[in-house]
């Protein structure tokens, strides 16, 4: 595969050539070494390509994956503790789990247990490779890369997407590329407040 478009948010790219440059050549040789040909074996249902042999997201999915892993990205995942008091989740906010568990249970509130997971976190850097539908996308980008910011666990957050030429190819409702940018780009400047870089793949 190849990469069609990249997107630079809060100078997420800027970052990652300069303090994480071995990284970011790291990501773009998974990228090419992963062979879209051999992800294309969905045999389509719907009856805009009934028939037709698609790009399987769940094979592009585990071909991103076994690179990764195979270069060391591995999943993070941080758990906290929410409660429904606006004044105790602000307090508890930048507090260890067990703190925020036990200054909500000391307020005389429930406190329910919660978690962020990434799929790909190495050296302070988050990966998301997103062939799911378009509401996971903006989870990724105003939920997941947010919150491992927030808590200082990453300094850039990077979103894998089909470009559209390749979404066409795939089953329907799969997010892609340039509607995600055009998202990004509508809710302003500093929004989302964390770096960001949207890698638009293609074949």
């Amino acid at each position: 595969m190849k990469i069609a478009e990249t997107y630079s948010h809060l100078n997420g790219l800027e970052f990652l050539m300069v303090h994480r440059p071995k990284l970011w050549t790291e990501i773009k040789r998974v990228i090419a070494s992963v062979d879209a040909k051999a992800c294309r074996t969905k045999v389509s249902k719907e009856k805009r390509t009934l028939d037709k042999l698609l790009y399987s997201p769940i094979d592009m999915n585990a071909a991103f994956k076994q690179s990764l892993n195979g270069v060391g990205w591995a999943e993070s995942r941080v758990s906290y503790w929410v409660t429904r008091n606006e004044k105790l989740i602000r307090k508890t906010l930048t507090m260890s789990a067990a703190e925020q568990k036990k200054e909500i249970l000391d307020a005389g509130e429930l406190p329910i247990a919660s978690y962020n997971q990434t799929d790909f976190v190495k050296d302070r850097v988050a990966i998301e490779v997103q062939f799911g539908k378009y509401s996971f996308v903006a989870y990724d980008l105003f939920v997941k890369h947010l919150a491992f910011y927030v808590r200082d666990e990453i300094d850039v957050g990077i979103e894998i997407l089909p470009m559209k030429t390749l979404q066409a190819q795939m089953s329907s409702g799969v997010a892609y590329y340039e509607g995600e940018f055009y998202n990004v780009i509508r809710n302003g400047r500093g929004v989302p407040s964390v770096p960001l870089v949207l890698v638009g793949i293609d074949v």
